[in-house]
């Protein structure tokens, strides 16, 4: 089996019940088809670089898994013939150097899902003295 990733872009009108089960349904056809699916990661609703069928949004999602390549024939027909999906992507990771930076990217997914902590507050930093009147072109 050889290594995949795929980021699939949902319509952002569809309600999180629909947004769930297009989701289940492209991880279902993964496995179905004999695919492992090592990792998901949900990034939500963001904006998209240019419009896409007259919407600014879209819902990001991508999945990490490992199939056969007629799976992926498969998934890609699949997003074809939907009219919710946006746009798609789908990567094969081939060589060792890139299936490496696969596990390592699903390591990174797994710690966003269990680290999600709040981010910490930025510290500002400490506004400059304007000159007053009087100090200008006074050196410092």
């Amino acid at each position: 089996m050889k290594h995949y990733e795929t980021m699939f872009i949902l319509k952002p009108t569809l309600v999180e019940e629909e947004l769930k089960s297009k989701i289940a349904f492209y991880q279902e056809v993964i496995t179905t088809q004999g695919g492992v699916i090592a990792n998901t990661l949900d990034m939500g609703a963001r904006h998209l670089a240019y419009e896409i069928q007259k919407h600014k949004r879209g819902y990001y999602f991508v999945i990490y898994f490992q199939a056969e390549p007629a799976a992926v024939l498969e998934l890609e027909r699949l997003y074809r013939i939907n009219e919710d999906v946006l746009r798609f992507i789908i990567l094969k990771y081939e060589n060792k150097k890139e299936q490496k930076a696969w596990h390592t990217l699903i390591d990174r997914a797994s710690k966003k899902i269990l680290h999600a902590a709040p981010e910490k507050p930025h510290k500002e930093a400490p506004a400059k003295e304007t000159p007053t009147e009087g100090q200008e072109g006074q050196g410092v």
